[in-house]
């Protein structure tokens, strides 16, 4: 069996951004695990609360603009290590905010922030599958849940230790700031093809394409699915479908669990079938499971509908991600930032659905959500399956292998003319999967 090693520039580049995906994450839930605290401290009631999640909503939202405008500045390399680096920072602000107008105000740059690290990131990881030609993405989403999952458990040690929000975010903020030190040697310094940077240099930000707009709603439904379930699932469990509080918390755990394992096969899924097929099929299981669940009650059938949810819906943002990036850096952004802000924005509106009317019309909204999703991948130009990636034709080391001659350092032109950049590694052989015609 073949062992990846850390001098395999794959695997070095595909760590170094695995890092920056497990930061955001990581950063995302643990100012979450302690909003109960921080209502308490700062004596908020639960409009003020929801105002608070909402103010790093619209933080994301507004930050496309200079999202843009840095990205084409700086660079995703320099963009995503800035912007982590802050994040880690912002949370001793958050502990030290001494009212809740500064705390609406810490939010809304932690949305820009999160927006400037989630364009980062991404255009980090699409680079990563062109330049290799191998697909990554899912896996790499994979490690923002694995974050989350860290920080949520970070978050429950640190309660038996003490109460204080400013030591738990001290000893998160320096675990962000190594894990962040870590990733920057290893991080892509060219992450767009040369004929589209010399294009953009020739114009500014132009309006988006239709398609690019389907892909901006894919990626907010999509997103708010994905937030809502996470922020609403053990509520319903407990309110609606009478679970114990022992049970209650499985609904996070199910969706939770069931994305992550999603997320380290979906890349072998893309190869076989597809982008488009996995982003139909998966959000279509995601809204018709949680519907089914919904009209059928109890605790059994919410489990499996919250399963449907989370093994459905993990494979759509990396497929989305990709997508965009092949339609330029102001696509990106654009998807991006629409997917911040369905993921922030998303679970205080269902929220608002759910008072006015119950829980269950709210998660219904999210079985809708997940169906649009359905309806917008039609509209969307995906890669095709092994369009333009390299297949690994051998399992055994060759050590001795020569560069497999012959073979075009070009991979197929797609429709955005993109350059898949050769990989030639001296323990395997790879030859380029072309696209029938």
């Amino acid at each position: 069996m073949h062992v990846f090693r850390v001098h395999d520039p794959f695997r070095r580049a595909q760590l170094a951004i695995a890092a920056l995906f497990c930061s955001l994450g990581f950063q995302y839930a643990t100012w979450a695990s302690r909003i109960p605290a921080l209502k308490t401290d700062l004596g908020l009631t639960a409009g003020e609360v929801g105002l608070l999640l909402m103010a790093a909503g619209v933080g994301a939202a507004v930050s496309f603009p200079l999202v843009a405008l840095l990205m084409k500045r700086l660079g995703s390399r320099r963009l995503a290590f800035a912007s982590a680096l802050c994040l880690a920072v912002l949370l001793l602000a958050l502990a030290a905010a001494p009212n809740y107008p500064t705390a609406l105000v810490i939010m809304c740059v932690d949305g820009i922030l999160v927006g400037c690290l989630n364009v980062a990131m991404n255009a980090q990881g699409a680079a990563l599958e062109v330049k290799h030609g191998r697909n990554a993405m899912a896996k790499l989403h994979a490690t923002f849940s694995g974050g989350s999952l860290c920080a949520a458990v970070l978050a429950s040690a640190m309660n038996t230790v003490t109460s204080t929000v400013a030591v738990h975010f001290g000893v998160a903020a320096v675990l962000l700031l190594l894990l962040v030190a870590s990733a920057g040697p290893g991080l892509l310094t060219e992450d767009q093809p040369a004929a589209e940077k010399e294009k953009k240099s020739r114009r500014g930000w132009t309006m988006p394409s239709r398609m690019t707009l389907w892909m901006c709603c894919a990626m907010a439904f999509g997103t708010v699915t994905e937030g809502a379930m996470n922020d609403w699932s053990a509520l319903y469990l407990k309110d609606i479908a009478k679970a114990s509080v022992e049970l209650a918390p499985m609904g996070i755990a199910v969706v939770s669990g069931m994305m992550v394992l999603a997320r380290l096969f979906a890349d072998g899924w893309r190869s076989r079938w597809g982008d488009g097929r996995i982003v139909l099929v998966g959000s279509a299981l995601a809204g018709v499971g949680l519907a089914l669940a919904l009209l059928s009650g109890g605790v059994v059938p919410a489990l499996i509908g919250f399963a449907c949810v989370g093994l459905g819906i993990a494979a759509v943002t990396p497929c989305v991600y990709v997508a965009a990036a092949g339609q330029g850096s102001d696509a990106l952004t654009l998807v991006a930032a629409m997917g911040t802000t369905g993921l922030l924005a998303g679970p205080p509106v269902i929220g608002f659905i759910a008072n006015a009317g119950s829980l269950v019309w709210g998660l219904g909204a999210v079985a809708a959500s997940a169906l649009v999703v359905a309806l917008c991948s039609t509209r969307i130009r995906w890669t095709p399956a092994n369009g333009g990636h390299l297949v690994n034709h051998t399992r055994r080391p060759r050590v001795d292998a020569p560069p497999f001659a012959g073979t075009s350092t070009r991979g197929p032109a797609d429709a955005d003319q993109q350059q898949l950049a050769p990989y030639t590694a001296p323990q395997e052989r790879f030859t380029v999967v072309r696209r029938a015609a």
